[in-house]
């Protein structure tokens, strides 16, 4: 199977060089913050949902920073190790599937796996729903924005409500796509074309510059995964080694980086894509182009995190 994704490679690296694909802007803003968003702030952040009460899922996706964590895998309840490494939740909303092995298909059917996660909240959505029922103060937000109150369906869709507003605007390149020259230096721009012609945009691209598609970890090189990722979803053969391919904006926050965190810096994880994924090596100036561009997808935080409190690990 790696001769196919060598050759569908291939053809989207001509594509991309010789039909000049380019990137796409997201939204500038997100105008309207409805209480069905800011009940699903308030769940994000409550370790009610965990079965210790310690454990939240801001504990795992800091907001104030990177909507991810800075370990190569985070530990939930009890102190258990991620399976992977976690990955951002700011703008998943544009991502085609959720998770590295892309077993959930949206937001929504993502909301309330980790709950379950025996290594991530440890809970059970009976137990958790038991809690919430409990919470008079819950209660009464619920039913005025559901009319079945707390359920299984309400409180998957609370939280992708939340998950849908946390877009990072205004990056550079953002603003270079929408017409400023200016705002990319030039060691950004050049970035920007070697990421074009070396083949990166292939897969990453679109709105989230990635998120939009499968590839398999390790085409040209056996990148020696001890995860299987689809394979484990599918059990199909062709699925080995074949993990969502993650969105790069705000990748400079977000190290380290791969499903298993084995980059710690931008540097090592252009040079393990570049080998495993092109087939191919980059120069020194090469390296820091590209660095300089990938820094230009950070964007701003939106205004709905400003007041949320992250406590240092």
């Amino acid at each position: 199977m790696k001769y196919i994704y060598k050759s569908i490679s291939i053809i989207f690296l001509l594509l991309s060089t010789l039909e000049g694909y380019e990137l796409v802007p997201i939204p500038s803003e997100i105008k309207v913050y409805t209480p069905k968003v800011y009940l699903g702030k308030k769940l994000f952040t409550d370790p009610i949902l965990s079965k210790n009460k310690n454990i939240s899922c801001l504990s795992c996706h800091n907001l104030k920073s990177n909507g991810a964590d800075t370990v190569a895998y985070t530990k939930g309840v009890d102190g258990k190790k991620g399976q992977f490494n976690t990955p951002t939740v700011y703008n998943a909303v544009y991502n085609f599937r959720q998770f590295w092995d892309g077993r959930s298909k949206n937001l929504k059917s993502q909301a309330l796996s980790p709950i379950e996660n025996p290594r991530e909240m440890g809970n059970s959505i009976k137990q958790a729903l038991k809690d919430l029922k409990a919470n008079p103060t819950y209660v009464r937000e619920f039913e005025a924005i559901y009319k079945e109150g707390i359920s299984r369906d309400t409180l998957a869709d609370a939280l992708a409500a939340f998950g849908k507003v946390l877009i990072t605007p205004h990056s550079k390149f953002d603003q270079y796509l929408r017409g400023n020259k200016n705002a990319l230096s030039k060691k950004a721009i050049r970035g920007y074309k070697l990421f074009k012609n070396k083949g990166c945009i292939s897969c990453h691209n679109g709105i989230n510059i990635g998120g939009n598609l499968y590839n398999k970890f390790g085409i040209y090189v056996d990148a020696k995964s001890k995860e299987l990722g689809r394979y484990m979803i599918t059990k199909k053969e062709e699925d080995k080694f074949v993990f969502k391919v993650p969105s790069l904006r705000n990748v400079a926050l977000t190290a380290p980086y791969m499903h298993d965190g084995r980059a710690t810096s931008l540097k090592d994880a252009i040079n393990i894509m570049s080998r495993h994924q092109l087939g191919r090596l980059m120069m020194a100036d090469e390296l820091e182009a590209i660095v300089a561009f990938l820094h230009s997808l950070t964007g701003q935080l939106p205004p709905i995190v400003e007041d949320i409190h992250v406590l240092s690990k």
